[in-house]
C-alpha cells in the first residue's frame, strides 16, 4: 500500500512548500484565536504562514471570542466538515440587566433593567430551562441564511428578521459564580461566570439572551472562550504568535502540525482493516464493516498504520465519506 508522502512540489503544482526541507504540511493546526479577529482573518493568516491556499476552519468564532479555533492544511481540509459537528466547550460572562442588538458586547444596548437581587434559585432554574435537548433561536446578527442572504446582513439594511427555531443539546451549562456591579450608563447589573458544554451549532450569546429574558431583565454576553472542539483542547492551541515565530526559525522544524493519521485517531473511532480489505476500500468497494459504539464517521487505518479514509456504516458496509490515502 502507497503511504502517504510530504514531497516537494515542482513548479505549476498548487501551493509552496512551507515546511523544513521544503515540504509542505498537511494536517490540522489548533490555534487559539485572539479577539478582534475574524475566523476568516485567522485562516487568512495561517495561508501565509503555510503558504498554501488549501485552509480552511471546524467551525467559526465570533471576533470577540477567543480559543479554540481547529484549521485544516491541505488535505486536512476534508475532515472540517465532520469536525464541525463534534462537541464544544466554553468558558464566559453573562451580563444580566441589559440586552444588545447582537446578544453581546460588540452589539448597541437596546434596553437596560436593574439585575440586582437576584434570587440564585431563580437563575439556576433559568439556566435548567436552557440544558438539556432544547429549541433555539439563534442571535438575528449571526450568519444564518435567511432566503440567500445572511442574517446580519439583513439586519444591517434595516429588515425584520425572525429565524426559526433549531434543535440544540446544552449537555452542560454551569454557573460558577455571580457578581453584582454596575454598567457604564449606571444600571445595576449581574455577571455570571459560566461554562457551557454543546452541540454544534450551540449560539452561546443567544443562552445569555434567553436566560435574561426568562429572568425578566434581560441579558447578554460580554466574554466567551472556547476551550474545546471534539478532542482538541486549549493545551493543543498556539497563538498566532507562537505560530509565526516556529515558521520564523531556521533551527526549529517550522509550523507545528498535526498529522492526519493523529487528527483521525483523536477525534474518530478507529478501525484497522486487513491489507485485503484495505485495498478493495480505497478502489470503492463496500466492504464489511463491524459495528462500533456511538453515531459517526469512522476512521480506517491500514495495517501499516496509514490513515486511508473516513467511512460510515450504512447495512454493515462502509461506504467511504472522505479517502485520504495517496
Amino acid at each position: 500500500m502507497k503511504r502517504e508522502s510530504n514531497r516537494p512540489r515542482g513548479k505549476g503544482e498548487r501551493g509552496a512548500p512551507s515546511g523544513r526541507g521544503g515540504e509542505r504540511p498537511a494536517g490540522l493546526v489548533i490555534v487559539d484565536k485572539p479577539a478582534g479577529f475574524t475566523s476568516h482573518d485567522v485562516v487568512a493568516k495561517m495561508r501565509g504562514m503555510a503558504r498554501t491556499r488549501r485552509v480552511g476552519h471546524a467551525g467559526t468564532l465570533d471576533p470577540m471570542a477567543t480559543g479554540v479555533l481547529v484549521l485544516g492544511i491541505e488535505r486536512a481540509t476534508k475532515l472540517l466538515g465532520h469536525l464541525a459537528l463534534t462537541e464544544k466547550e466554553y468558558v464566559g460572562t453573562i451580563r444580566l440587566g441589559q440586552t444588545t442588538v447582537t446578544d453581546d458586547a460588540e452589539g448597541e444596548i437596546t434596553a437596560s433593567k436593574a439585575a440586582h437581587g437576584l434570587a440564585r434559585e431563580d437563575i439556576d432554574a433559568g439556566v435548567a430551562e436552557l440544558s438539556g435537548a432544547i429549541m433555539q433561536v439563534p442571535s438575528k446578527v449571526s450568519a444564518i441564511k435567511i432566503d440567500g442572504k445572511r442574517s446580519y446582513s439583513r439586519v444591517r439594511d434595516g429588515e425584520e428578521v425572525e429565524i426559526p427555531a433549531r434543535p440544540v443539546t446544552v449537555s452542560s451549562f454551569v454557573v460558577h459564580s455571580a457578581h453584582e456591579s454596575e454598567a457604564e450608563d449606571g444600571t445595576p447589573v449581574t455577571d455570571l461566570l459560566v461554562s457551557v458544554e454543546c452541540s454544534s451549532g450551540t449560539y452561546i450569546r443567544a443562552l445569555a439572551r434567553d436566560l435574561g429574558a426568562g429572568l425578566g431583565v434581560g441579558g447578554h454576553l460580554t466574554a466567551l472562550r472556547r476551550t474545546r472542539v471534539g478532542p482538541y483542547k486549549l493545551d493543543r492551541a498556539r497563538t498566532l504568535e507562537q505560530l509565526q515565530a516556529a515558521v520564523d526559525d531556521t533551527e526549529g522544524e517550522g509550523l507545528p502540525v498535526m498529522p492526519l493519521g493523529d487528527a483521525a485517531a483523536a477525534a474518530f473511532t478507529r478501525w484497522d482493516v486487513p491489507e485485503a480489505q484495505a485495498r478493495l476500500l480505497l478502489n470503492g468497494a463496500r466492504i464489511p464493516m463491524p459495528r462500533f459504539e456511538g453515531d459517526g464517521p469512522v476512521a480506517a487505518f491500514g495495517p501499516d498504520g496509514q490513515f486511508l479514509a473516513l467511512v460510515d456504516n450504512q447495512g454493515g458496509k462502509a461506504k467511504s465519506l472522505a479517502v485520504f490515502a495517496i
